[in-house]
């Protein structure tokens, strides 16, 4: 693909970053390669990484016994599909809870292209998750009544209406709407899609999603840390800094209503925006039994088994003539990197070396998590760290000691921001593709 990529943040900075791209220039990936830009880190893009509390109105549960809420859709692998996703019932935290039954709440969809009569109808499965600790003191979580239910037949580029619930218990939602993607084709692309990593839910959260919205993309995604619900105790004693905060906890906690609170808060976007999302390593959560990523795999519908793939942590869809790949870090998930809450666009490279046939990676990160944004690079006079010094819990050794090719090899970091990296800063925010072409390949991530 060859696209400019916007980088939106609360506030602009003057030659790169643009809340309002009209008539503004901005030049595509195929006009590299640029010379390597760093943003000065300016203080005022820090915003307000404080994370919204329960008693905010705009994670309230506001619906009545087995209305739907959270609803968020998102694609299947093809243009005539998609999956709608809804909770009912309420969850329940404690020392003696108790899952409610599925089978008590049909999975209905009823959609057409007029609002009134909605003539289709679709059904689908619905399941509840459990976040539970094997120690005294921790509380235990279990989850509404989550429903997926698949829509086909769909054309393309085209507007459709839906309402989703129980007909048996009169408990609808209200009509809302969404637009199909484009026919798979080497000339049909989105208009614009939105790409944001690192989301939490805070007061920055609420700048960025208000900035996405205002752009209007016909799909987002989310590359990897929702929630953060993991910075948490059970009780819901939160902290910018768990391991620091809590290093007696006998297993890594979680608050889990940080997830129906998450899910509250997006439904006015992704109730009429496809979502796609591939987890994070805050997605993790481990629980009894050595479970993990319970919340991430239960919540969102992916098109695993339509694209061939038969976990939550890969897939792959198509959105107009792009077809994306979903590649989780997690798929054996036995390593880890560090988090990088920045934001960099590379040229076109290979193999560490500029090559005008290369692919443009881009790392997304801090739309607005309260951990907050990395400021640093590691390749500051001072600021690369010794190799011993760099232990990953998940690989059970230590980062690679160098570079093995490229004009760094042989060094454990580079000693200046590398040819390869076009512009890289540090504030919170989201990104936008758009005047998409074909032909050409971009790796997106959230590290």
């Amino acid at each position: 693909m060859v696209f400019p990529l916007r980088l939106f943040c609360a506030v602009a900075i003057a030659g790169f970053i643009f809340v309002d791209g009209g008539g503004v220039n901005i030049p595509s990936t195929l006009d590299g390669p640029f010379e390597p830009v760093t943003v000065p880190f300016d203080e005022s893009l820090r915003g307000n990484a404080v994370d919204l509390p329960d008693s905010d109105p705009r994670v309230k549960r506001r619906v009545k016994g087995f209305e739907p809420e959270q609803i968020s859709i998102s694609l299947s692998a093809h243009y005539h599909s998609v999956w709608i996703s809804w909770i009912t019932g309420e969850s329940q935290i404690g020392y003696n809870i108790k899952p409610l039954d599925p089978k008590t709440v049909a999975s209905v969809v009823r959609y057409g292209m007029i609002r009134q009569p909605l003539t289709h109808e679709a059904t689908g499965y619905s399941l509840v998750y459990n976040q539970l600790y094997p120690f005294e003191g921790l509380q235990n979580y279990t989850s509404g009544i989550i429903h997926h239910v698949r829509l086909t037949g769909l054309n393309p580029n085209t507007l459709y209406y839906y309402r989703c619930g129980d007909p048996s218990r009169q408990a609808w939602s209200k009509v809302d709407s969404f637009k199909t993607m484009p026919v798979s084709g080497p000339r049909n692309y989105p208009d614009r899609i939105a790409i944001v990593g690192d989301l939490g839910l805070t007061y920055n959260t609420t700048t960025t999603i208000s900035h996405l919205i205002s752009n209007k993309p016909n799909l987002v995604l989310l590359v990897g840390d929702v929630t953060y619900a993991n910075l948490y105790l059970t009780n819901g004693t939160g902290s910018d800094c768990y391991s620091c905060s809590f290093p007696q906890s006998p297993i890594h906690e979680t608050y889990q209503p940080r997830w129906d609170y998450w899910g509250r808060f997006m439904q006015n976007l992704v109730s009429k925006v496809p979502i796609m999302v591939v987890e994070g390593n805050h997605e993790i959560e481990e629980q009894a039994r050595g479970q993990t990523f319970a919340a991430y795999s239960s919540r969102f519908a992916f098109p695993s088994e339509e694209s061939g793939s038969s976990s939550t942590f890969y897939y792959s869809f198509d959105a107009g003539g792009i077809h994306f790949i979903m590649l989780g870090a997690y798929i054996a998930y036995n390593k880890s990197d560090l988090q990088v809450h920045a934001y960099e666009r590379s040229n076109r490279v290979y193999n560490y070396t500029l090559d005008p046939c290369g692919p443009v990676y881009i790392t997304v990160g801090d739309g607005g998590n309260r951990e907050k944004m990395a400021i640093n690079y590691a390749d500051d006079p001072g600021q690369c760290p010794e190799p011993s010094t760099t232990p990953d819990e998940y690989m059970g050794g230590f980062c690679a000691t160098n570079f093995t090719s490229g004009p760094a090899a042989g060094k454990f970091c580079w000693d200046q921001q590398p040819e390869y990296s076009a512009l890289r800063e540090s504030s919170f925010g989201h990104g936008i593709l758009e005047d998409i072409q074909s032909n050409n390949l971009i790796y997106l991530s959230e590290f």
